[in-house]
């Protein structure tokens, strides 16, 4: 484990008895996950958390090879460690995840262009689909329960003096006036600035090559899909530490 300290200046903390593990952008990396919920699981068995909750941050597909097998990890059910008690779970809503349901909703070409420059064909290929077949073909081969699943992810959870959220909050609004954009586009203003937030933000969505710790977020996309490491955040009181596959 990387790091259990303070969070640099953070003063958000988590009730006692809670812990938290927030995972980063995964983008189809299926095996790095895999690794990351075996470490998780094994932390939890070495050091037992009353209230223990996993929240992925989003953008599970595209650009790397196995989104398919991403999803149905999400879908399945924590592998705990026998005699633990698996965590809870929430899934949060990437941008590419609105991408591909904004193309499936529209059915048009421009917003099927826009999701395949950006990776779309990967996810396309790890189910057996051409990208040639268009909108229509993909939404009727797809897996239900996938499309269930992408369908139901959410947008945010707060805990503590945290919030999570795929990428970041707009400054100088509050929790209840930032917009579906802002929680799951946004890069500036909100990489840069240094105020205060409604709360501590812990975010992916913009790679960098460590975690980054500011007073009021904390970003844990490192590029997994781009030879980075899978990242997760290790809430606990007061202390953040990271976990990496």
């Amino acid at each position: 484990m990387i790091g259990a300290q303070p969070a640099a200046g953070v003063a958000a903390a988590l009730p006692d008895g809670q812990r938290i593990y927030a995972i980063g952008d995964i983008h189809g990396c299926a095996d790095r996950l895999a690794a990351m919920h075996r470490r998780i699981a094994a932390d939890l068995a070495h050091r037992p958390a009353a209230h223990a909750l996993v929240v992925h941050l989003g953008d599970y597909i595209d650009r790397g090879p196995e989104s398919a097998a991403v999803i149905e990890m999400l879908i399945a059910p924590f592998p705990a460690l026998p005699g633990t008690r698996a965590p809870r779970v929430i899934n949060l809503l990437g941008n590419h995840e609105d991408m591909l349901l904004a193309t499936l909703a529209s059915g048009g070409q421009p917003a099927a262009d826009s999701w395949l420059r950006n990776g779309g064909g990967d996810t396309l290929a790890s189910w057996k689909l051409s990208w040639r077949d268009g909108p229509a073909a993909w939404a009727r081969a797809i897996p239900p329960t996938h499309l269930g699943f992408l369908r139901g992810l959410a947008l945010i959870v707060r805990a503590g003096g945290y919030v999570f959220v795929h990428a970041g909050l707009h400054p100088g609004r509050s929790l209840a006036a930032q917009t579906r954009d802002d929680l799951l586009w946004i890069r500036e203003p909100f990489l840069s600035f240094a105020g205060p937030l409604p709360a501590c933000v812990v975010h992916g969505h913009t790679p960098d090559d460590a975690p980054v710790r500011r007073a009021n977020r904390i970003g844990i996309d490192t590029g997994a899909v781009l030879g980075g490491a899978l990242t997760c955040a290790v809430l606990e009181g007061r202390d953040a530490a990271f976990l990496q596959t």
